[in-house]
Parts: C-alpha cells; structure tokens; sequence
C-alpha cells in the first residue's frame, strides 16, 4: 500500500508562534524646563543711571556753577517779570528750604548721613529685577537730586538755590533742579504705586 503525502505538523508551530522581532529602545525623550528664566535687567538699570541719574546730576552741578560764576550771593533776576526770578540763596536745609532752622552741626550731619542712606536705598530698588520700568525712572530721578544735593553739601556745607516762582501773596520757596528731580520722582511713584500695573518683561 502506498503511504499518502505527508501532512505537515502544525500543532507544533501553532504552539511556538515565531517571536516578534524586538522594537529598537527610543532614546529618553528630555522634557524642557518648566520655568523660563527672567530676562537679565542689569542692562536697563545701567541704562536708567546713564540716561536720567547722570543727566540729573550733571545738568543740576551745571546750573548751579553757572549762577554760582554770574550771581552774587541773593542777586536776582527776574525771567518772567511778577513770576519767575534766578537769585543765588544757599541753602542749609533739605529741598525747597526745609529743616533750616535746625542747630548747624546737627543738620549738616543728619542730611550727609541721609543722603548716603537714600543713595543705598535707590540703587537697591534699581538693581531689583522686579522693579517695574516706570518706578525705576522715578527712582532714577530721586537718585539724581539726591546725589545733586548731596554733592554740594559736601563741597559748600549748603545747598545752592536759585529758582524762585512768586506771585502776588504767593512765594515758593526757592528751589534749584535737583529738587525738582526729587520731587518728579517722587510724584511718579506715587502715581505709579497707586494706578500703574506691572510692566512687561
């Protein structure tokens, strides 16, 4: 009798299914930082002391050399007639004449020491990255004046004044540009402290 075709075994394969050939390992995938990095500052706040600070100083040492060569000591001159005068005062107190009844010693100590204190104060403010741009410029300003003043109180022992606004019963006290920085600075922080928001980066 002769044997029929052979009937290939399946049951073997059917028990041993070829293996699935390994899948390459992906290289770890690196997930980015989360948080970004804050921008750098220092730039702006080097530019703040170069564009308004140093233009304060030198602009308020300027006008005061000028009436300090021209004038002599309460010579005025009127500019605007009933308005506005430039006359050389020296003043021993603090912007726009105050504290000047103070003993001598005692005021001329307590503004040097002052000033020097506010100097710091400042240039920490400036050097802080969160310090919006608009308080910068003010800080920038008092920074200025502060310097300003300061400058001559150590030259002079007082401060040299020579804007007077005057009409009529009114008579403000006679201020120099310094004092003017001082008090733009201070008038806009305050307004920017009251309605201003944080800036952008």
């Amino acid at each position: 009798m002769t044997p029929g075709p052979a009937i290939p075994n399946r049951g073997a394969d059917a028990d041993n299914p070829p293996a699935e050939a390994a899948s390459p390992r992906q290289p770890a995938r690196t997930e980015p930082h989360s948080s970004a990095i804050a921008p750098d500052r220092k730039p702006r706040r080097l530019a703040m002391l170069a564009t308004v600070t140093l233009p304060v100083v030198l602009l308020d040492q300027l006008t005061k050399s000028l009436i300090r060569e021209n004038f002599s000591l309460d010579h005025t001159v009127a500019l605007v007639p009933g308005w506005l005068d430039l006359t050389y005062t020296l003043n021993p107190g603090a912007a726009f004449s105050l504290f000047a009844t103070m003993p001598p010693l005692f005021r001329h100590l307590f503004f040097i020491i002052l000033s020097f204190a506010a100097i710091v104060v400042l240039l920490s403010l400036l050097a802080r990255r969160a310090t919006p741009l608009a308080a910068a410029v003010a800080y920038a300003l008092i920074l200025g004046g502060t310097i300003g003043n300061l400058i001559d109180r150590l030259v002079f022992g007082r401060v040299i004044d020579f804007i007077y606004f005057h009409h009529a019963w009114f008579n403000y006290p006679v201020f120099n540009l310094a004092d003017s920085a001082i008090t733009t600075g201070v008038v806009v922080a305050i307004v920017f402290g009251l309605f201003g928001a944080s800036d952008p980066r």
